[in-house]
C-alpha cells in the first residue's frame, strides 16, 4: 500500500502530465509555431498522415481553449498537492481521480464519435500515468 507522502508527491506527476500539453496547443494558436500541436494530433489521429493542419482559425482557436484549460487544470492539481492535500488527503486524491475519469470518459467518447478511435487508446496510457497509484487510498505515514 502507498503512503500518503506518496500521493502527494505523485501528484505532482499528474499536474505534469495534464499540464504539459497546455504549451503545445497553445503554440497552435499561432501559425509560425503550430507544428508541434499540428504532429501531436497528427499522432493522436494515427496513423501519422500529415491530415491534421492549423490552417482554420477556428482550430487554432480551439487550441487556445485546449491548451488554457489543460494548463489551468495542471496548475489547479499542483496546487491542491501544494496547499490543500495535507489537510484534506483523501478529498484531494478523490477529487483529482474523478477529474481524470470524466475526462477520459467524455475524451474517449468524443474521439471516437469523431472517427479518433486511436486518441481513445492512447488515452489509456495517460490515465494509466495521470492516475497512478491515486487509485487507491494510501494509508497514513
Amino acid at each position: 500500500m502507498t503512503t500518503t507522502k506518496f500521493h502527494k508527491s505523485y501528484l505532482r506527476v499528474t499536474a505534469f502530465v495534464i499540464g504539459s500539453f497546455g504549451p503545445i496547443f497553445f503554440l497552435g494558436t499561432m501559425l509560425p509555431t503550430s507544428e508541434p500541436a499540428r504532429w501531436t494530433l497528427d499522432f493522436l489521429s494515427f496513423p501519422i498522415d500529415g491530415v491534421q493542419n492549423y490552417e482554420a482559425p477556428t482550430t487554432r482557436f480551439l487550441s487556445a481553449l485546449t491548451g488554457g484549460f489543460l494548463f489551468g487544470w495542471g496548475v489547479c492539481i499542483w496546487c491542491l498537492q501544494k496547499w490543500v492535500y495535507d489537510i484534506a488527503p483523501e478529498g484531494v486524491r478523490k477529487s483529482v481521480l474523478a477529474g481524470v475519469l470524466a475526462w477520459f470518459v467524455l475524451d474517449s467518447a468524443g474521439s471516437i464519435a469523431s472517427g479518433n478511435a486511436s486518441n481513445a487508446i492512447f488515452n489509456i496510457f495517460v490515465l494509466l500515468l495521470a492516475i497512478g497509484p491515486l487509485w487507491t487510498p494510501a494509508k497514513q505515514n
